[in-house]
């Protein structure tokens, strides 16, 4: 199989270039990413929609991946917690090689066929729940020995790869494949595949928790108040929602601790007056 991303870059002599000019031209391949996508959208419709009906009645989302795609699918996990309010456990990335892994790459963890399955096993995952296989080569031996067992036992699944016709494409229920073409340092899969495959969970895992209810109008009405910068963000949509002072919304936010609990105990006691 013939991998796109590990074509030949457009370009040559990257070390004569000059800084403005390295710059520049990693620029314009980055352009092209979003391009790529908008040609998947479909594709990731048709997979929102179908996470969602598993994820409405309970079932979790998976993320496995090695390297960076192993990275990026554990950093959309861990936003969704504090962005969108849901328990720990309900978005959960896992990477070849553990924790250790997240730091410091762990030689050939990706290679092993089995321990994929091994590591989401630990999780007790079943057939309520969906896993999205990330791999830029779609070829990751870890990745597709998970995949190819989750099926087994009913698990919804898809794959984000950016070489099109590759195992994990084609073993997938729901493949997601933005061909970005080649790097512009030949085979650097952390350039435009991993911009693509970033903004890729970027637009799943916030349609899902958009589905899920998890936003009202725009805003992110669970987020959880880590630091004084989200507590201000929540006192100011407060203000907007009911049209309260400053401090009346500051107030309301400290007794019922989110956005939504203070809008809807100001409005039920407003209704009740």
């Amino acid at each position: 199989m013939k991998k796109t991303t590990e074509s030949s870059s457009n370009y040559s002599s990257l070390e004569n270039m000059s800084t403005i000019d390295l710059l520049t031209n990693m620029n314009n391949e980055d352009k092209t990413v979003p391009l790529a996508i908008e040609k998947e959208i479909q594709a990731i419709e048709s997979f929102v929609d179908a996470c969602f009906e598993r994820m409405k009645t309970g079932g979790r989302l998976f993320y496995i991946g090695a390297g960076t795609s192993g990275r990026l699918g554990i950093v959309d996990a861990s936003e969704c917690p504090p962005t969108f309010g849901v328990e720990h456990g309900i978005v959960v990335g896992i990477i070849a090689g553990g924790d250790t892994a997240i730091r410091k790459a762990v030689e050939f963890a990706e290679d092993d066929i089995h321990q994929g399955w091994i590591d989401l096993s630990a999780h007790n995952i079943n057939a309520n729940d969906t896993l999205v296989g990330i791999a830029a080569s779609g070829t990751t031996p870890y990745v597709l020995g998970a995949i190819d067992k989750a099926k087994e036992i009913g698990v919804l699944t898809a794959g984000i790869s950016c070489n099109p016709g590759s195992p994990l494409s084609r073993v997938v229920d729901y493949p997601i494949t933005p061909e970005v073409g080649p790097e512009f340092v030949t085979g650097s899969t952390r350039m435009k595949s991993g911009t693509a495959q970033k903004l890729v969970l970027n637009m799943i895992s916030t349609s899902l928790m958009i589905k899920l209810g998890r936003v009202k109008g725009n805003k992110m009405v669970d987020m959880q108040l880590s630091n004084n910068k989200l507590v201000d963000r929540g006192v100011k949509m407060i203000m907007d929602e009911i049209n309260v002072s400053y401090s009346e919304a500051e107030e309301l936010l400290r007794q019922h601790h989110s956005v939504r609990n203070s809008v809807d105990h100001y409005l039920a006691q407003k209704k009740e007056a």
